[in-house]
Parts: structure tokens; C-alpha cells; sequence
């Protein structure tokens, strides 16, 4: 599909981009790449785009990300993103400090973390690694999306509230409260439930976007494992990723993406 015109948020040759970058581009049909162009011309005309840390922003850079926080609203309305008033780019991981929950409950940690990303509350911005935001378009390590990721926190958050439940249709709440708690709760006790990574037992927040990074970018092992919850996630986001062409950058267009997965 190729673009005929420059669109006010879009870039020039936003498409090569895309077919360069993005693997999860080869996996969309044609009303869904054209659904993608016309969410991330959205976000890019109506958000504010920072950088920070001496970086400089770009068009790739711009678009790359708008491009994959897109694909959670393919078949939403892009008000599910009311609350992303900006989005800010950082060079590479963060590393914050200051006392936080530990890893086992009642206790607390005072060492530096690393931040790949962090979805601010309200109407807060969305803080990205440059160097993981092009490592998850390249799925670099598929099941690890950053943007993803953090735009699920940002969709966890229209309701007011963080707890691993977005707005949701009426007939799908009571199936996703089931399955969810059920799998949440025995990454929690520790009995593995892959795909899902541990670290969605860290909160139902994290438990939310790590189900959307894997639902989007391991989307045939979840199905084939965690039928349940692939079905509900089916139900919300109105997508079957499962059913697409298998993802990937065509032989040869990868770039250099680097940096360490996220959590």
C-alpha cells in the first residue's frame, strides 16, 4: 500500500518507514495499515512530542511511536487515549532512585532502576527509551514492546483507575475478572503461565500490559497456551492477531535497535 498524499501529522514517506521498521506492519491487511496511518496522523498532529536528555526527536522517531500505540486502537475509539496529553523521548534507559515497594510485599528498596518507559497518571505524558521503542518495532525480543506496554497503562487508565481493567463492554467484564484474576493470581503464587512473563504478577496494572505485549507480538503461543485469556483480549481490543500473517521484517530491512528488554 502506498501513501498518495502528505497528511498533516504523517511524515513523507511514512510508509517506507514503516515497511523498514516496524515488523508488525507485515502483518496487517490493508484496511488495517490504513486504520494505523490514520490513528498515528491523529497522535502526531494532536499530541505534544519532547525530547529530553539531549536527544532530537525526528520524523522516524515521531512515527515509530505514534505507529505502534495505534495498534491497540485499531478498532477503538481513539478517545481511549484521552488521557495521553505528550509523549517524551529519552536516548536510552532511565535509571531513577528514591524508596519504593520491594519485590516482596511489606518491604521496601532503595536501589536505582532502570525505566524503559513510564505512563504518568491523569493527563501525564508517556516517557519512552528511544533505544527500546526501536527494539520493540523491531521485535528485537518478541513479547517485549515498551510503547505497547506503556499505552496499555494509558488505556488501564481511562477509567480513573490502575487495575489491569480498561473500559470495558458490559458482556466481557465478568469473563475478564475470571480469567484474569485466575491467571494473574498463579504468576503471584509463582506457578508459570506462559507466555505471560513474571513480571505481570508485580500489580494487575503490569499484569494488563504485559498481556497486551504478549496478545499483540506472541499473539499464536498465547492463543495456543492461554486460550481464555487470548479470548477476552479478543473481545476488547476487537483484533485477532493470531489469524494475521506471521510477524517479522522482510530479510535484510532491520535496523540497529539496541538496548535491554524491559521487564
Amino acid at each position: 500500500m502506498k501513501l498518495t498524499s502528505r497528511r498533516p501529522g504523517l511524515p513523507a514517506g511514512a510508509v517506507d518507514v514503516l515497511e523498514q521498521h516496524l515488523a508488525l506492519w507485515h502483518a496487517l491487511q490493508d484496511q488495517e495499515q490504513a486504520r494505523l496511518l490514520e490513528v498515528s496522523d491523529h497522535l502526531l498532529a494532536s499530541r505534544h512530542w519532547e525530547a529530553a536528555r539531549g536527544f532530537a526527536l525526528d520524523d522516524t522517531t515521531r512515527l515509530l511511536i505514534a505507529a505502534q500505540a495505534s495498534l491497540l486502537v485499531l478498532d477503538l475509539d481513539v478517545e481511549h487515549y484521552r488521557l495521553v496529553s505528550a509523549v517524551v523521548v529519552h536516548p536510552t534507559t532511565l535509571q531513577t532512585s528514591g524508596t519504593r515497594p520491594g519485590l516482596v510485599p511489606g518491604t521496601v528498596t532503595d536501589e536505582p532502576m532502570s525505566v524503559l518507559g513510564l505512563a504518568q497518571g491523569g493527563r501525564g505524558p508517556v516517557v519512552l527509551a528511544w533505544d527500546q521503542v526501536l527494539a520493540g518495532a523491531h521485535r528485537t525480543v518478541p513479547g517485549h514492546n515498551v510503547v505497547l506496554h506503556e499505552f496499555a497503562h494509558k488505556l488501564d487508565m481511562a477509567d480513573g483507575t490502575v487495575d489491569g481493567t480498561p473500559l470495558l463492554p458490559a458482556d466481557v467484564r465478568a469473563d475478564w475478572v475470571r480469567v484474569c484474576t485466575d491467571v494473574y493470581e498463579d504468576l503471584v503464587r509463582g506457578v508459570p503461565r506462559p507466555p505471560m512473563r513474571w513480571y505481570g504478577a508485580t500489580n494487575p496494572g503490569e499484569f494488563f500490559a504485559v498481556a497486551t505485549e504478549v496478545f499483540f507480538d506472541r499473539p499464536r503461543e498465547l492463543r495456543e497456551l492461554e486460550p481464555a485469556l487470548y479470548d477476552v483480549l479478543v473481545r476488547f481490543y476487537r483484533q485477532d492477531p493470531a489469524t494475521r500473517q506471521p510477524l517479522g521484517l522482510p530479510s535484510g530491512r532491520a535496523g540497529s535497535g539496541s538496548g535491554r528488554p524491559g521487564p
